[in-house]
């Protein structure tokens, strides 16, 4: 017997890559995430793992029936400004993202090297806007 409504927590997304040290590269040593675990059948089979950043946990697989690449995800975070500062710190040849500001928000927009588009974004504050 189920008693009380159902509550909703918040979704894992799962994003397709096509190479483990590219992935790596990108999410870890540029974007700073934490791998959780890696998951293969065997040695030689794709990758599936999770990796973190605060309370972000995103999932990334190398199998093709997954998902498909050029998903979209919305990540907020706050202070965004400290985000743009450690991006722009760091020395990764592919990626120089600008802190915009668009729809009552401050966000930098980043694409992976598999064509997955993450914005990271802070809403601004009304005292902000005006």
């Amino acid at each position: 017997m189920f008693d009380g409504q159902a509550e909703l927590k918040s979704p894992t997304p799962i994003l397709r890559i096509f190479n483990e040290a590219k992935a790596k590269e990108f999410y870890q040593d540029y974007l700073g995430f934490h791998c959780d675990w890696e998951h293969r059948y065997e040695p030689d089979m794709p990758l599936y793992s999770q990796i973190s950043k605060g309370q972000c946990i995103i999932h990334l697989t190398e199998h093709y029936g997954d998902c498909s690449p050029g998903s979209a995800l919305r990540i907020e975070v706050r202070n965004i400004k400290s985000l743009y500062a450690e991006l722009s710190e760091t020395n990764y040849k592919y990626a120089r993202p600008g802190l915009d500001r668009n729809f009552g928000c401050d966000e930098i927009v980043l694409t992976d090297p598999f064509g997955n588009r993450l914005t990271f974004y802070e809403r601004i504050a009304e005292a902000d806007t005006n």
